[in-house]
């Protein structure tokens, strides 16, 4: 392969080798905007020619109200006790809501823990530029970690080296996932691309740019999205899911394309294809019969340039050592 073409090629991979686990390529087409609100304010009509304006009637004098009865306390009920002299009036205003209470932890579907390597290919020629491994754990307490790495090999990595890496950390409740810190890092170093999620204010504070946004239940960052898909109650008739990229938090649609059977490196597999679209196109496939695992991923960019992840080994271990 002529060195002048694998060049032009590496020259964006600072953007695509970490497509579909990393920040630096939007997985997720942007949604439309919302149509803007428009208001306009007019004048109230002039009153009919020849018609003077009615006068205003005088108001009805109020009726008297006879005095109430005085209400009897029973023995039993104690009196109020009257206000000190200068104490402020008591308020009708409602009693502050007591703070949320945190969802029971679950347990996890998948293995305490467990390790996935992805081989990851550039256009339909199967030319490979990068590789990928993904560990997490679920502990006793209820909490989870996942790591990601990816990095450019052979003459790619020759050309333009790259390691990205990120980590999502949280709680596992009963309906998946629930992650409170997802952080990255480009070769070792902090690319502030990093997101914080406060559940009790029901809110992500984005690292980039500072910006505090609301979240619903179910939301994931684009590492925990990954492993969360095994909790959907029904991912073959679609679902919607908030995803945090590190840059920005959207929600998206993910289309169910029916069953499909996969032979990959890592072996066979009953798959679900899902499939999210806008100005980027990803596609999942999920191992139905390997806890909902994604085996595959191939992303489409806004020139269409295709880059696939597959996965090459799946390690499991069913609880911790």
């Amino acid at each position: 392969m002529p060195i002048a073409f694998v060049a032009a090629l590496l020259a964006s991979l600072g953007i695509h080798a970490a497509a579909l686990f990393g920040t630096d390529v939007e997985l997720f087409g942007g949604g439309d905007e919302p149509a803007p609100l428009r208001a306009e304010l007019q004048a109230p009509p002039p009153a009919a020619p020849g018609k003077a304006p009615e006068p205003k009637s005088a108001p009805k004098p109020r009726p008297k109200l006879a005095k109430a009865a005085p209400i009897a306390i029973p023995a039993d009920t104690p009196a109020e006790t009257p206000a000190p002299a200068g104490a402020a009036p008591a308020s009708d205003a409602p009693a502050p809501a007591a703070p949320a209470v945190e969802p029971a932890p679950a347990k996890p579907l998948l293995p305490a823990r467990g390790t996935m390597r992805f081989a990851i290919y550039y256009g339909t020629q199967g030319f490979q530029i990068g590789r990928a491994e993904h560990n997490w754990e679920f502990t006793e307490d209820g909490r989870y970690r996942l790591t990601g790495m990816t990095e450019t090999s052979g003459l790619a990595a020759l050309i333009k080296p790259l390691v990205f890496e990120n980590e999502s950390s949280g709680r596992l409740v009963a309906s998946g996932l629930q992650p409170e810190r997802y952080s990255t890092r480009k070769n070792g170093k902090d690319v502030n691309e990093n997101a914080d999620f406060d559940w009790s204010a029901a809110q992500v504070r984005l690292a980039r740019t500072g910006a505090v946004q609301p979240i619903g239940p179910g939301a994931q960052d684009i590492l925990s999205l990954n492993y969360h898909l095994a909790y959907l109650k029904r991912p073959d008739a679609g679902s919607t899911v908030g995803v945090v990229t590190g840059k920005k938090f959207d929600r998206f649609a993910l289309d169910s394309l029916g069953e499909e059977e996969l032979d990959l490196p890592a072996g066979h597999f009953r798959t679900l294809h899902l499939r999210t679209t806008g100005d980027t196109v990803t596609d999942i496939w999920i191992a139905l019969d390997r806890y909902r695992l994604p085996v595959k991923i191939r992303h489409t960019d806004k020139k269409g340039d295709i880059f696939e992840q597959v996965a090459t080994e799946i390690g499991t271990k069913e609880s911790a050592p």
